[in-house]
């Protein structure tokens, strides 16, 4: 059995999370021809995202798709995974943004997601090294749920700044 670890205050050995997709429609007429649009939701959630495809497979603009929710989620992690290691570490952060890119090649097979780069521009208090805030990037990287699930490649950017603390 795996050991229990607190995670979030509350005591577990796993995870499950669970996501609901729902499409309606007809693909009768054709590729060309059938509605990309449908909807994600992740009870408990309240939260209803409204999906389509990439433009390039005749999908809507205006909503998300899912390589942008992959990388979206690989973001999402590394900010968080990366806020958790600075506050153990005691590095005050004051700001975070990322201008995150994932590149998916079309002539390779199977297509997919090849390269991921995060860019984060972190700016904290002052104290700790630009150096040492990279470290903490690169470990919060290694402890990111998102990237080690992934076997897309992966690279961390970090731009450093200081602020008043």
């Amino acid at each position: 059995m795996t050991p229990r670890r607190w995670h979030g205050g509350v005591m577990s050995s796993q995870h499950t999370y669970r996501v609901r997709c729902s499409w309606s429609g007809s693909t009768g007429a054709g590729y060309q021809h059938y509605r990309r649009e449908h909807t994600g939701t992740a009870p408990p959630a309240r939260d209803c995202l409204v999906l389509s495809a990439d433009q390039a497979f005749l999908g809507e603009a205006e909503h998300l798709n899912p390589e942008q929710l992959v990388l979206l989620a690989a973001a999402s992690c590394q900010l968080l995974s990366f806020l958790a290691v600075a506050a153990r570490a005691r590095v005050d952060v004051l700001a975070y943004h990322d201008e995150a890119e994932a590149v998916m090649p079309a002539e390779e097979r199977p297509v997919r997601l090849t390269r991921i780069t995060l860019r984060p521009r972190i700016v904290v208090a002052t104290g700790p090294t630009v150096e040492g805030v990279r470290h903490l990037a690169e470990v919060a990287h290694r402890e990111c749920y998102i990237a080690n699930s992934l076997r897309t490649e992966i690279h961390i950017e970090a731009q450093v700044s200081f602020g008043d603390g």
